[in-house]
């Protein structure tokens, strides 16, 4: 009985992913454990991300939070979804998890509960990015980014062929109509993000 609930949860989730047309069709949680419509955020610039709090990327919080200040009141928003996949370098509840962010890099911007981001517990709205945007390559000239590169094509050389989150710190810019405009892997410089969140604050203006 239980695997015949299994797999008719995973048919409908399948299904919802295949039909949804834009990020607002989904419902994640929030660090209280509580679900939250996407659409809530209908008109606004997202920028989503997988985030680890033991991970050599890790430093990246500071300049997200810099990003959020700079952009909030122009209608950005940075939505926060801790994994534990990678390397396990998200270890702890979503309530320690937070406290470490506001004590460490002080984020004002909203975490959503843990999750997976790849294999067949992944959440839904992670198949729809994917589907929308692959892997958009690691950069070599990046110590972690060549690290990364090597490390993977050892146990796959082909490894970049396939969509999946590769790390910790994979993001993707959202329009202001809730549709996948870039993919950024954790080596992509944040000054190219922000010149993608600029671009697209100014977009939705027009």
């Amino acid at each position: 009985m239980k695997k015949i609930l299994f797999f008719c949860l995973g048919t409908l989730l399948c299904g919802l992913t295949m039909t949804a047309q834009s990020v607002y069709d989904f419902t994640v949680k929030d660090d209280m454990g509580k679900e939250v419509s996407l659409s809530r955020y209908k008109g606004q610039v997202l920028l989503i991300v997988n985030t680890a709090t033991r991970c050599g990327f890790t430093p990246q919080y500071s300049e997200l939070e810099s990003l959020y200040e700079q952009h909030r009141d122009e209608g950005f928003e940075i939505l926060d979804f801790p994994c534990n996949q990678f390397g396990e370098q998200a270890p702890g509840s979503i309530a320690e998890i937070h406290q470490f962010c506001t004590a460490n890099y002080d984020i004002r911007f909203p975490q959503f509960d843990k999750i997976e981001v790849n294999g067949k517990d992944e959440a839904p709205l992670y198949t729809f990015l994917k589907q929308q945007r692959g892997f958009a390559g690691f950069d070599t000239e990046d110590r972690l980014g060549k690290l990364l590169d090597e490390m993977m094509r050892k146990q796959n050389p082909d490894y970049d062929k396939d969509p999946s989150i590769k790390w910790n710190f994979t993001k993707f810019l959202i329009s202001r109509d809730g549709q996948v405009l870039q993919r950024y892997e954790p080596t992509a410089r944040m000054s190219d993000i922000e010149a993608d969140v600029r671009q697209a604050l100014a977009a939705g203006k027009r």
